[in-house]
Formats: structure tokens, C-alpha cells, sequence
């Protein structure tokens, strides 16, 4: 198992979206399934500035892998970058409150001077599974200053297909981090 989504077959190792390509991801977990009440729940945290949601959610995260991030031996924790435009538009990211609540509880760092998001993207929810691939190519950027760590884990709300954490945690590990795990709220079901 490395992303956490359900399998229609419990003989298969990963999902659909894991099995049959490279991953740079090495594992990650998630809360719960994107269904009602969450769905609704991270669309308000999202796009009606229900920021306290988040510290809600960073609880949870939490209570249920603070044992597992230290499993994981995680040295830093990184949220995934918002374009500069679209914080602007939305006032905050998401990822970034998760990861600084998780880290608080759990007493690992938080870095949000790691990874950028340098291209400006369409939002992946309208896109289907190729085309998300595609909209991300060259999106992501390491800063030059970082002093890669052996694992890090990014943070985010939701994983649909894994392109975003996926091309997020490539350029990671191209800079030189050797293990990347990832927390998020929800995920789809994809079975």
C-alpha cells in the first residue's frame, strides 16, 4: 500500500492510480475517504475562510499519525505551495495551516521555504487524470538553499489521483531528499 486509497481487490498491493507507474512517493496515509460530511467540510475550509477548520483537521492528523511520522523518521514537514496569485486571491493555503498545527503537536518543523509552486496552474478538480499530469509539468521548484533531509513528509488537503503529490515530491527528491511521505485529509475513492 502507498497511497492509502481503497483497492477493489484486497490480492492487489496498490490502487489504480500507484500500480503500473514510478512513484516518487515512498508512502502516505489520509484521514478519511472524500465523501460527506468531509467533502463538505474541506470545501468550506477551502473557498469560505473557514480556516479554524484546519486546526480541526491538524488534530486529527495528529492523534491518528503522530506514532507514524515518527515511524517514518520525518526531519521536516512541507505543505504543498499555493501559486503566489491564487494565496493572494484565497488569502491562505490550506496545506500550509495543516502542516504548521501538525507540526506544533508534534513537534517536528515545518518549512515552507522549500518547495514553490512557480507556474501558475489550472485547478486540478476540473481535470481528468492526464490532463492533471500535464498541467503540472514544471509547476513545482526547490529552493537552492535547501539542506536536503533523509525524509520528509508534504502535507495537503486532499489526494484525488497523487499528480500533485507526486510531481511535488519529484522535485524533492531530484534535490535531494531521499525518503517523501505524505499526510492529507481525504482521499478519493477511486474504486
Amino acid at each position: 500500500m502507498r497511497c492509502g486509497k481503497p483497492v477493489r481487490d484486497d490480492s492487489r498491493e496498490f490502487c489504480e492510480d500507484c500500480s503500473g507507474r514510478k512513484s516518487y512517493i515512498t508512502c502516505g496515509r489520509n484521514l478519511w475517504l472524500h465523501r460527506e460530511p468531509v467533502a463538505g467540510a474541506l470545501y468550506r475550509f477551502k473557498y469560505h475562510n473557514r480556516r479554524n477548520f484546519g486546526k480541526i483537521f491538524a488534530r486529527e492528523l495528529a492523534g491518528r499519525y503522530a506514532d507514524q511520522l515518527r515511524l517514518w523518521q520525518i526531519d521536516e514537514i512541507i505543505p504543498v505551495p499555493l501559486h503566489r496569485s491564487r494565496r493572494r486571491k484565497r488569502g491562505f493555503n490550506q496545506a500550509e495551516i495543516l502542516a504548521r498545527e501538525l507540526g506544533a503537536a508534534t513537534g517536528i518543523p515545518v518549512r515552507t521555504d522549500v518547495l514553490f509552486r512557480v507556474k501558475k496552474t489550472s485547478p486540478q478538480k476540473s481535470l481528468g487524470k492526464r490532463e492533471r499530469q500535464a498541467n503540472l509539468k514544471g509547476a513545482f521548484a526547490v529552493s537552492g538553499a535547501w539542506n536536503p533531509r533523509k525524509n520528509v513528509a508534504l502535507i495537503d488537503d486532499i489526494y484525488t489521483t497523487g499528480a500533485t503529490l507526486e510531481r511535488a515530491a519529484k522535485m524533492l527528491k531530484k534535490a535531494g531528499a531521499q525518503n517523501v511521505y505524505f499526510l492529507t485529509i481525504s482521499i478519493g475513492q477511486g474504486v
